[in-house]
């Protein structure tokens, strides 16, 4: 498959054996997922993959400037603007809300979102999402209370609303 399409591979199966997934992992996969799987989980997977693969490339086919309400995320160069005034994130705080924002209406969970931007092999708090995504709110919203760029769908996850 390698030799005819550059694309990123994920091995989805039933055996959940670690020799078959690190076999699977060996032969070229870029991720494995056992049955039974959340399919949000596996969208979620799916385009950190894909986004990873485009940066790897250099290729970016989604819009490079993503502008919503005076906020406006532009890939290029990084920059966060609200209302033509810059906002300094930290390279997380980035990464999470050039997520949502490339996914609008579209809930993610916390899960979700932590596997994509730290990746399903790092151990660490859920707990750091929400933290996130706070830090992120007092930066961009004018009211991170109730606030209309990323909003809370309660107990399942973010989305970030258009």
């Amino acid at each position: 498959m390698r030799k005819k399409f550059e694309i990123p591979v994920i091995v989805v199966s039933a055996r959940n054996e670690d020799i078959d997934k690190i076999r699977g992992l060996n032969f070229g996969a870029d991720d494995y997922m056992t049955k039974p799987f959340s399919p949000a989980e596996l969208a979620a997977r799916i385009k950190s993959h894909i986004s990873r693969y485009e940066r790897l490339k250099g290729n970016n086919f989604s819009s490079e400037i993503i502008a919503v309400k005076g906020l406006e995320i532009n890939r290029a160069s990084h920059r966060v603007t609200v209302n033509g005034k810059e906002v300094k994130l930290t390279s997380k705080e980035y990464e999470i809300l050039v997520f949502l924002a490339s996914n609008p209406n579209i809930v993610f969970t916390k899960g979700n979102i932590f596997d994509s931007i730290w990746g399903s092999e790092f151990i660490g708090d859920l707990a750091t999402v929400a933290v996130h995504i706070q830090k992120i709110r007092k930066k961009i919203e004018k009211d991170p209370q109730n606030p209309e760029f990323i909003e809370t769908s309660w107990g399942t996850g973010y989305r970030f609303k258009l």
